[in-house]
């Protein structure tokens, strides 16, 4: 016969996340916090914090115990995925060298649900669905059209740089919302999250603004890919939106200008015009590199070979640029309503606008910022209060 916990056990292999709005409302209404159920579960705060996150989910017998603590049955604790299925879809622009995990998903998982709230009030069109790409490959040819298209709608030749107003209004015309953030410069799993709610067919782009200049106009551009292949997951997602990015920022026809130029050139030269390109676009080096690359592999020409170098190379290059929030907001602590101006104008982003109508509407209080912006307590109180 089996035991309840057993019977937790099984439940445990088939749910997939616990329901955190409805755990927070219970904690809310109850009049505890995460330190009172540490204590009276006997587990660390951290443990509750990674709950309520969506980090991690509780083992069988705390589960048992939670649920008692706050009144609460397995069918309110615990969602089964198969009752989503219009589960927000993720994708991360990752930092170097972090491991994606399952709390990861969850948690970005977590705050597209959160946004699913915010909808209702965006001021986009809902009778008609942006356009997107058919049959999307990393065939060289298909990337090649594709971002010709991309470049012909911005109004932008091939030999011209592509700015970041050309970007953002691209994002605007395909109903997409830019979240830009503060996530700092380190410590952090990912510097871009793009969030697609099938539900109400919406896309959503966090953008980190405390990175590079070129990195982040590649984060970009790298976005737009994937909204424009809400279908294409995984690791198929990621390599064409990384190859649609490098192509729509330094495009055939300047790959083949620049290969003619770098062509039989000692290295130390090489390097040089690669980052002379670089400057010019306001990219990376390591994009002009690649796309030398990919546009002889295409031609069957000799390909320039690997060299570790480049990435001394465009560290060096990309130090000697401020950071995105730096040049936006100014070295000096960025007060919240700095912050809101600034990536509303910039960005032209509904977002702060319709999260601060949601927030004035409704009961919902800093842990709500805190949890759909990713940010930590005392910012989500500050930005709180600015937009209540």
């Amino acid at each position: 016969m089996l035991t309840e916990v057993d019977s937790l056990s099984r439940l445990r292999a088939v749910e997939k996340r616990l329901n955190i709005d409805a755990l927070r409302d219970a904690l809310k209404s109850k009049g505890l916090n995460a330190a009172a159920v540490a204590d009276k579960l006997n587990v660390s705060r951290e443990a509750v914090s990674k709950w309520l996150n969506g980090e991690s989910i509780p083992r069988p017998d705390k589960l048992l115990r939670l649920g008692a603590l706050l009144s609460m049955g397995f069918g309110d604790l615990m969602v089964r995925e198969d009752a989503e299925p219009y589960a927000p879809v993720v994708a991360f622009r990752k930092m170097k060298g972090t491991k994606t995990k399952d709390g990861h998903f969850e948690h970005a998982k977590e705050m597209g649900r959160l946004l699913e709230q915010l909808v209702p009030l965006l001021p986009f069109d809902t009778l008609k669905v942006p356009p997107t790409f058919k049959n999307p490959t990393c065939d060289y040819d298909y990337i090649r059209r594709a971002t010709a298209a991309v470049r012909a709608d911005m109004h932008v030749a091939m030999d011209e740089p592509l700015d970041f107003p050309h970007l953002i209004k691209r994002f605007g015309q395909l109903q997409t919302v830019l979240i830009p953030v503060l996530w700092g410069t380190k410590q952090r799993h990912e510097n871009a999250v793009h969030i697609y709610l099938p539900k109400s067919g919406t896309t959503w782009v966090y953008l980190n603004l405390d990175v590079n200049v070129h990195d982040f106009k590649f984060w970009m551009a790298h976005e737009l890919g994937h909204t424009l292949t809400p279908d294409v997951r995984g690791d198929e997602g990621e390599n064409f939106a990384d190859a649609f990015a490098a192509a729509l920022l330094f495009p055939h026809e300047l790959a083949e200008k620049a290969y003619a130029e770098v062509r039989g050139m000692p290295v130390s030269t090489q390097f040089d015009i690669i980052q002379a390109w670089a400057m010019r676009l306001l990219i990376s080096p390591f994009t002009v590199y690649s796309q030398l690359n990919a546009f002889a592999a295409h031609k069957g020409m000799a390909v320039p070979k690997p060299n570790d170098l480049i990435h001394k190379v465009t560290t060096i290059f990309n130090s000697n640029y401020p950071i995105v929030s730096n040049q936006l907001l100014g070295t000096k602590t960025h007060e919240p309503s700095t912050y809101i101006k600034t990536a509303q104008e910039y960005f032209e982003t509904p977002f702060f606008e319709v999260l601060g109508q949601y927030l004035r509407t409704s009961d919902r209080g800093p842990g709500f910022v805190q949890t759909v912006l990713d940010t930590s307590l005392l910012d989500a109180k500050a930005i709180h209060a600015e937009l209540k």
